[in-house]
């Protein structure tokens, strides 16, 4: 999908150094929820920050720390992605995660960058069955390479175009004549709209879509998480999540009204890092760089979010709720009428 071709794994992991952790929650009949922890890289986030930006598409959710990201530009604590009413929890844990670190012996404030999504529809949510120890689990457990996709971590108990949904990821590799950077996207789906699949109306063709039936099924949010290699600044990167939300748009999201969609972009390079060396000293990146990682960032998160669904599982829950799975081979069969499967 796309002109750019995907890292080793197709997943976040391919830029070096960041990290994925899950820790998911089936207990019972009720219980479909989760965490998960995204480390940006392997030292002390709080003493090595990375830049970083946060982009609001639709701002009806709780995004925990992001005021200050958007003052300094700066992120110094994992991200952490659970349910709607377990955020505060969640940041206490993270806080307690970094406060804890050789190091941070002396630290008065940490700021915790903790998203959420609305799992209430398969998941107790009010019982708000996520602990900091589920949390600090998800960061200690953190992993490189392969990230499980679907209904796992935060995406245990999330719905996606009226199907499961979940955690999907996706990655690109530029050619060294286009700096030879490196993009990964994690996404934590759970939101409404009219399902398109590389350009065909697969929501329609499955008859499962926001307003049929006069019955408007927008709700939810989408929390994007986009990591890059290349040396960009907080104002670059700001650039750059918003152009992720268009990836959002091509699977059929509009960002309905009850919806949070975030962004979250940052960079891993050493050379950004901020030690407390003046910024001035980084090697500036060009503006008209950026225009590849761009195009990136769209084709990841269009990809990411047909991950999420591809590799969920029909999932019963909370109060007798039920959701199914994406039907994968009625979706071969719609992309190839539409030209778009040839096997």
């Amino acid at each position: 999908m796309g002109v750019f071709t995907p890292g080793k794994e197709n997943a976040i992991t391919d830029v070096e150094g960041v990290r994925v952790g899950h820790v998911t929650l089936k207990e019972g009949q009720h219980i479909r929820t989760g965490v998960t922890a995204i480390m940006p890289h392997a030292g002390n986030l709080f003493r090595e920050k990375v830049p970083a930006a946060i982009v609001v598409g639709n701002g009806i959710g709780k995004l925990v720390g992001s005021t200050q990201v958007d003052e300094l530009g700066v992120l110094e604590t994992p991200i952490v992605l659970t349910n709607t009413l377990s955020v505060w929890d969640a940041a206490k844990a993270v806080a307690r995660y970094m406060t804890s670190l050789p190091g941070n012996e002396e630290v008065r404030s940490v700021n915790p960058i903790v998203g959420e999504t609305n799992d209430g529809y398969l998941n107790d949510i009010r019982g708000m069955h996520v602990t900091e120890e589920h949390v600090l689990a998800a960061l200690r457990g953190a992993r490189s390479g392969l990230v499980e996709e679907g209904a796992v971590g935060a995406g245990t108990g999330t719905v996606c175009f009226g199907w499961k949904g979940g955690i999907g990821t996706s990655s690109r590799l530029l050619p060294l004549d286009l700096g030879g950077w490196t993009l990964g996207v994690l996404v934590q789906t759970n939101f409404g709209g009219i399902l398109d699949m590389a350009g065909v109306p697969v929501g329609k063709e499955l008859g499962s879509y926001s307003f049929r039936g006069s019955v408007e099924r927008s709700g939810g949010s989408c929390m994007i998480v986009v990591a890059t290699n290349a040396p960009l600044d907080a104002r670059q990167l700001k650039r750059l999540a918003l152009r992720s939300l268009l990836g959002l748009g091509r699977t059929g999201s509009f960002m309905g009204h009850g919806s949070g969609d975030y962004v979250i972009a940052f960079s891993t390079s050493a050379n950004v890092r901020l030690t407390g060396a003046a910024m001035d000293t980084v090697p500036r990146f060009g503006d008209e760089n950026l225009n590849a990682l761009f195009q990136s960032a769209v084709e990841s998160v269009e990809e990411a979010v047909y991950n999420s669904l591809l590799k969920a599982e029909s999932t019963a829950g909370a109060r007798g709720n039920k959701v199914e799975a994406l039907p994968v081979e009625r979706v071969k069969a719609i992309l190839r009428k539409y030209c778009r499967l040839s096997e």
